[in-house]
């Protein structure tokens, strides 16, 4: 029995390994999500990580105890990396948990919790257990796991206390010190094709992991019928350039901007209501300006 579930979970490290391995650009491209500049350091983050999982996958099925103790404080150590992750804002963003298209969201952080718990529980499983035995690790398998929920749970409740305190229900998520000043001019303008009628030009972020980016592309795509709008959209990975000069976050973000190329707004979104505040919000604050200039109150 032992030797089959050694098998199983050593597998699932080795198929971690081989989905990183399948598309390397897009993996070392989702080591921005924990922070790693451009360049070397995020392909040197990812070959750890590669080569960790095949050394502990072969480990584990060869029978090592050392193995799974070691296969299962690296899975703890991701669950943890994703829980900072996702309290920093960054959920919906790549993780490379399972190749370049695999998310950070409290599913991955289940997913790591239990199998740090079940690597941590191989070296105690008997070739041949009783019924008392498969009770008890049974009972322990469910302990775990209602600890790692109550874990996500609190936490969760406190990203979403956090939110509610600084989000209006209609209103995108401005931070001051994340992405442009507002006010600031930024050369992102000159990314834009402006028809004689465009007032203003909206930049939209989204990343090809983002499901909520996915679900609002038919709202953005409604945007760009409006006359005074431009409208532009930057892929995270495709556009990592202009991610890294502007500093955002994660996605959806938006950006309003003045023809000039002034910042009139941004913050994160979750709907058109708050998509549509950004411009709102960039109109006003244009108009303020424009008031402030002319009167000089």
């Amino acid at each position: 029995m032992q030797l089959a579930v050694s098998v199983i979970l050593g597998a699932v490290l080795l198929v971690a390994a081989a989905l990183k391995l399948r598309n390397p650009d897009r993996s070392a491209a989702s080591m921005s999500t924990y922070g790693f500049p451009p360049g070397a350091p995020r392909w040197l983050a990812l070959g750890i990580v590669v080569a960790a999982e095949l050394a502990l996958g072969a480990g584990v099925i060869a029978g090592l105890d050392q193995a799974a103790f070691a296969a299962a404080a690296l899975m703890a150590l991701f669950a943890l990396t994703m829980i900072s992750t996702i309290l920093q804002g960054k959920a919906g963003k790549p993780c490379a948990c399972f190749g370049g298209g695999s998310t950070v969201g409290w599913p991955a952080v289940g997913r790591n919790a239990l199998l740090a718990a079940a690597f941590a529980a191989i070296p105690f499983i008997p070739e041949s257990p009783s019924t008392d035995t498969w009770l008890a690790v049974g009972l322990v398998v469910a302990l775990l796991a209602v600890a790692g929920l109550a874990v996500a749970v609190l936490a969760l409740a406190r990203e979403v206390g956090m939110l509610r305190l600084r989000l209006g229900p209609a209103s995108a998520l401005e931070v001051a010190h994340e992405g442009p000043e507002v006010g600031g001019r930024v050369s992102l303008i000159e990314r834009f094709d402006f028809a004689p009628r465009n007032e203003l030009a909206l930049a939209v972020f989204t990343s090809g992991g983002c499901h909520v980016c996915r679900s609002l592309e038919p709202a953005v795509e409604s945007l760009r019928g409006e006359p005074a709008l431009a409208v532009a959209v930057f892929e995270e990975n495709e556009d990592a350039d202009v991610w890294e000069a502007l500093d955002i976050p994660g996605a959806p973000y938006a950006i309003a901007l003045e023809r000039d190329g002034t910042v009139g707004a941004k913050g994160t979104f979750n709907n058109l209501s708050q998509l549509e505040s950004v411009l709102a919000t960039a109109e006003r604050r244009g108009a303020e300006r424009r008031r402030i200039e002319a009167f000089g109150v």
